[in-house]
């Protein structure tokens, strides 16, 4: 699938994976756009043309246990209509934690197909063993 990208600014890398048959593309970081004492907003110069039916989905990295970060959305969505630059936020989990440097891969983006939902009121379900069972109601 061939999907358009803009690098904003000549530092914008593009994604790519690291790895044969990993499933994200790792993002880098290429600026700071904001840091607070609670959060830090990386930019990373690109954008990107989603196809319509799919969705941009960016989740942290293995790497970030390393670093006093946390992705501030726990999983980034990025709809097929927006062109705006891809930003990250994140939560600081230490006042002068560890923090990433411009050109580290900070997080990884998959581009994943969606089916479109269309809700069916009803005012009961199917009968299923589990039913309402929540929390803990398998006993394990």
């Amino acid at each position: 699938m061939k999907v358009s990208i803009k690098k904003l600014d000549v530092d914008g890398i593009i994604p790519t994976y690291s790895n044969k048959g990993d499933a994200g593309m790792d993002l880098t970081c290429t600026k700071v756009i904001s840091t607070t004492k609670y959060q830090v907003v990386y930019g990373t110069d690109i954008a990107l043309e989603i196809p319509d039916g799919y969705v941009g989905l960016v989740f942290p990295r293995s790497s970030v246990r390393k670093y006093d970060l946390q992705l501030a959305n726990s999983v980034g969505v990025i709809d097929s209509g927006y062109r705006g630059e891809i930003q990250v936020t994140f939560n600081k989990t230490k006042s002068n934690g560890k923090m990433y440097e411009i050109n580290d891969r900070i997080c990884q983006i998959m581009i994943l197909p969606y089916p479109q939902i269309e809700f069916n009121e009803v005012t009961e379900f199917s009968k299923t063993e589990r039913g309402e069972g929540g929390h803990g109601s398998t006993g394990k």
